[in-house]
């Protein structure tokens, strides 16, 4: 119930992201046009027909704080880990229900107050997703920097309580309450994921809360953490001594593990979905599990590269190069890993294998870019255009969201007893795959050109307007992109009360959530706990008469596909294997 309600309060928070998106790109494709249903739409912030300019930055900070925040941490996350941890590990329920239901609400007061920020009289907050000071900091200093800045600080304080809440959770459930024979290399993929994301997320998330109580400060009791030598039109403020490059370490030492915090979920799942569907065990299990604890441990050591534009020591933004380009390491062996688990296999074109793809499709492309900002010299000339919009939005948007819809397109039947209809699924996959592409990759070529993200327009610069006819383009796909998820919409919901009744294991799955009844029950599972005797990657596995075997299944009943490494570690069932095989040599 907790995930459901973590999905669909997310799915709603991601229609308003979208709708904002639409909203400046409409601004974007043509600065000059007036569009009349703007004004009957958002009032005073679209006189005339056009969006004003100050109210345009407003919304590109509060799409972009939906989205990363509550869309793609606690939406993937949340949902997902409520899910999938108790029912994969063979647990009766979380560790702390209570704990578990709070985070809910929490987040859920959270997204109240940050929507609630945009109906304030001076307009929500519009300093970037990132609030830098002092734009952040200085409420006098332009209409967004009021109370809904304030009110966007008190929301994320309170979204980080929801988050510690859930992830202490998710932590103490995976380390104490897996069922017999679940050793921790027994686990899904899926939970390695959500359980090391709960880690980083629980070590980095206080590091932000200890940043926005200094910038509320700032705010309101006239400290300096972050303001020195400040004018305001002819007036020069009494604050000395702080420095805004303090908010960005302590803003990017989470930012940079919160970009993991979203891909390393939807990695997860994606790693479960591709198996499943390629009918192969996944390629690579330890080097998967170690490449994630890889990503856990740089991630906490590569936030510099954020601020290699600060006039940060040329020797200090090499060591943090060097560990930036060491973290696509980790990340290249899971792509490696996906590739190899797809080649040769017997695959299934389900909606949710197209969506995995298309994740592993994303991370490549936008993947290979990072390499280009990771390197200090190159950054300098890239930063804040549309080359850094382009590749963030692939690698990690695009991604994140296409591992959400997998998971929610394969899982469903588990939370709904219902399937989707599989071909408004195709439909929804080749339109989102086709547009998200011609958004973002054109925006490489205008960041090679200089292009500033962030801008209200790009008549008032000779050299941008030839990009005119480029965002148009880029606009149209946004636009059709919107509309596609209505089917997506349509189909989720109606599915819910309408859908076709699912079967216990549709998919022919292997991990233990598909033992559990079709009907809901208290405490997962009738009578005793399963008990565990194998991995979860057992498909196709040669001799054995189907090409998938349960975790659940002892190897004493499939003695005809055992290998040797199966056994290696119990004598007595080795003994056994030798026997039958002896028997079967006589046959």
């Amino acid at each position: 119930m907790i995930a459901k309600q973590f999905l669909i309060t997310a799915i709603f928070m991601a229609v308003i992201a979208m709708l904002m998106s639409v909203l400046f790109r409409l601004q974007l494709a043509w600065p000059d046009k007036e569009f009349p249903v703007l004004e009957v739409l958002l009032g005073n912030w679209a006189e005339g027909g056009r969006i004003k300019p100050d109210f345009y930055l407003a919304m590109v900070t509060i799409h972009g704080t939906i989205m990363i925040f509550f869309v793609l941490t606690s939406g993937l996350s949340g949902t997902f880990s409520n899910l999938l941890i108790p029912l994969q590990i063979g647990a009766r329920d979380m560790a702390s229900p209570l704990m578990n239901m709070l985070s809910y609400w929490f987040f859920l007061v959270a997204c109240l107050v940050m929507l609630g920020s945009c109906f304030v009289e001076t307009g929500p907050a519009s300093a970037g997703w990132t609030v830098y000071p002092p734009l952040s900091v200085l409420p006098k200093a332009i209409s967004g920097s009021g109370l809904g800045m304030t009110l966007w600080l008190v929301s994320i304080i309170i979204f980080i309580i929801s988050g510690v809440m859930g992830n202490v959770n998710y932590i103490s459930t995976v380390l104490n309450m897996r069922t017999k024979g679940m050793s921790m290399w027994r686990l899904p993929l899926t939970v390695w994921s959500l359980f090391l994301t709960a880690v980083m997320a629980l070590l980095s998330f206080p590091v932000l809360t200890g940043a926005v109580i200094l910038l509320i400060f700032d705010r309101s009791m006239g400290t300096s953490f972050y303001l020195s030598d400040i004018v305001i039109g002819t007036q020069v403020l009494p604050n000395e001594g702080g420095s805004p490059i303090l908010w960005q370490h302590l803003f990017w030492f989470l930012g940079h593990p919160e970009v993991y915090i979203v891909i390393m979920p939807a990695l997860g799942l994606t790693s479960e979905v591709i198996s499943n569907n390629a009918r192969k065990p996944i390629f690579g299990y330890h080097a998967m599990v170690y490449s994630l604890i890889g990503i856990v441990i740089l991630s906490f050591i590569v936030w510099g590269h954020h601020m290699f534009v600060t006039g940060m020591n040329p020797f200090l933004g090499g060591v943090f190069m060097i560990t930036t380009l060491i973290i696509a390491v980790p990340s290249a062996v899971k792509t490696f890993n996906y590739l190899a688990t797809l080649w040769r296999g017997n695959i299934r074109f389900t909606p949710a294998m197209m969506f995995a793809i298309g994740l592993v499709s994303f991370f490549i492309s936008g993947g290979m870019t990072g390499i280009y900002l990771g390197n200090a010299v190159l950054d300098i000339n890239l930063h804040d255009t549309y080359f850094v919009v382009g590749h963030f939005h692939l690698v990690m948007g695009s991604a994140a969201v296409f591992g959400m819809l997998a998971g929610v397109y394969h899982w469903f039947p588990k939370m709904f007893g219902r399937m989707m209809n599989e071909k408004l699924g195709y439909l929804h996959f080749w339109v989102t795959f086709a547009c998200a592409y011609l958004v973002f990759f054109p925006m490489y070529f205008l960041g090679l050109d200089g292009v500033p993200r962030r801008y209200y327009a790009f008549t008032e610069f000779e050299f941008m307007q030839k990009w005119m006819s480029v965002n148009v383009l880029i606009t149209w796909a946004a636009i059709i992109a919107a509309l596609v998820q209505v089917a997506f919409l349509y189909n989720f919901f109606h599915s819910i009360f309408r859908g076709k009744k699912a079967t216990q294991n549709p998919w022919d799955s292997n991990t233990l959530e598909w033992t559990t009844p079709v009907e809901h029950i208290h405490g997962n599972w009738p009578g005793a706990l399963p008990v565990v005797h194998r991995w979860a990657y057992d498909y196709s596995k040669p001799g054995h008469e189907e090409d998938f075997i349960l975790q659940t299944v002892p190897f004493s009943q499939t003695m005809s596909s055992n290998q040797a490494h199966d056994l290696e570690n119990n004598a007595e069932l080795m003994a056994i294997q030798e026997e039958y095989e002896r028997k079967q040599k006589n046959l």
